[in-house]
């Protein structure tokens, strides 16, 4: 089978990793995989046997607006026509950028993977314009109505039908998939940058709906003895905020870890407290790691991966003093055994699936 996988860049992110995942879940079951980068900008490396194939030179970035966005429809329009690239390959798109560009460029046989609850980025832009959030909402009805669609979880799923009312779109749910022993060897490499006192970790961009102001918040009531540990890019924004709590001693920003199992393995806890999600990997690989997790309860995904007893470490959103409760508990509690991951989160399920879509065609 034929495979194209259209993604903006590869410069971190967890959409941009689990394509990785699956383009080298694809190549190793012998299917021929192309990785489509809008810009050549790469911070992961590229799994074996899979091709890269980029609208610009190394590095550029396409200009802004809709002249980019026209740009690379047309480049990737010629570089579809340029590979004998039809009906028979597969292209998965994933983020709204690029859906938009796969959409303007009218490539044959695509399905949009959609990774965040979109409904609840448009309540954001809401809040701060009203009229922006309803281009928004036109904007993605007119990408997505009436397409394929893969939602990354049921809450992602049923957000799009019955919040956004995308009644024509054909959407089935593929669950983002783990290659479990790779992982676990990951982990048990050394990296002698992690810290050898206890700590907590929270692993994420710094962006709003990831609320390391609540995390901050959460952690000041927590009142706990050990080091919070950022693993995310340093800033003066983040600096700022870290300092107008005061925890400037207690908090460490160790930056973007290509490898975090390492971190995660060792962490007493890690904590996502996002208010929007679509699925977060953090969640699935630490509990691979066999590490404690706390969540927000937010739309979505945190709810299909924290089942049974690990439902106990779901809070509501925005909560800080049941965030600070429930890293307490959870630090009391023993760690997650093996069997702790569902078994719908391995690379063996997500590429059988997305294998059927292509034997539909």
């Amino acid at each position: 089978m034929s495979f194209a996988l259209v993604v903006t860049n590869l410069r971190g992110g967890g959409a941009e990793k689990n394509m990785l995942r699956l383009a080298a879940g694809l190549a190793g079951r012998g299917h021929r995989v192309r990785l489509m980068l809008l810009e050549h900008r790469v911070e992961h490396e590229i799994p074996p046997g899979v091709e890269v194939h980029a609208l610009t030179l190394a590095g550029a970035r396409l200009p802004g607006g809709w002249l980019g966005k026209l740009l690379a429809a047309f480049r990737l329009r010629r570089l579809y026509r340029r590979l004998g690239l039809g009906a028979e390959c597969l292209t998965i798109s994933t983020l709204p950028f690029a859906d938009e560009v796969v959409a303007e460029a009218r490539l044959p046989n695509v399905w949009f993977r959609i990774a965040n609850t979109l409904s609840a980025e448009i309540d954001e832009l809401a809040r701060r314009s009203v009229r922006k959030a309803a281009r928004r909402l036109a904007r993605y009805r007119r990408i997505y109505e009436g397409g394929n669609l893969v939602a990354v979880s049921d809450g992602v799923a049923e957000n799009l039908r019955n919040v956004l009312g995308l009644r024509r779109a054909r959407i089935v749910r593929i669950y983002n998939g783990f290659d479990l022993h790779a992982l676990r060897l990951a982990a048990m490499r050394a990296d002698p940058d992690v810290p050898r006192d206890s700590f907590v970790l929270h692993v994420g961009r710094f962006m709003p709906q990831k609320r390391h102001d609540l995390l901050f918040d959460a952690w000041r009531k927590a009142s706990l003895p050990h080091r919070l540990v950022l693993l995310t890019q340093p800033s003066t924004e983040l600096d700022a905020l870290i300092a107008s709590r005061g925890l400037q001693e207690r908090v460490f920003v160790a930056g973007f870890r290509s490898n975090p199992y390492p971190w995660m393995r060792a962490a007493e806890l890690l904590v996502l407290c996002s208010d929007r999600e679509g699925l977060p990997n953090v969640l699935v690989e630490a509990l691979a790691c066999g590490t404690r997790v706390v969540s927000t309860d937010c739309p979505s995904g945190p709810r299909e991966v924290l089942r049974g007893e690990l439902a106990r470490g779901l809070v509501p959103c925005g909560d800080a003093e049941a965030l600070a409760r429930a890293m307490r508990e959870a630090l009391g509690a023993p760690r997650p055994g093996v069997h702790a991951l569902p078994e719908e989160f391995t690379e063996a399920r997500m590429t059988a699936a997305y294998e059927a879509l292509a034997r539909a065609v």
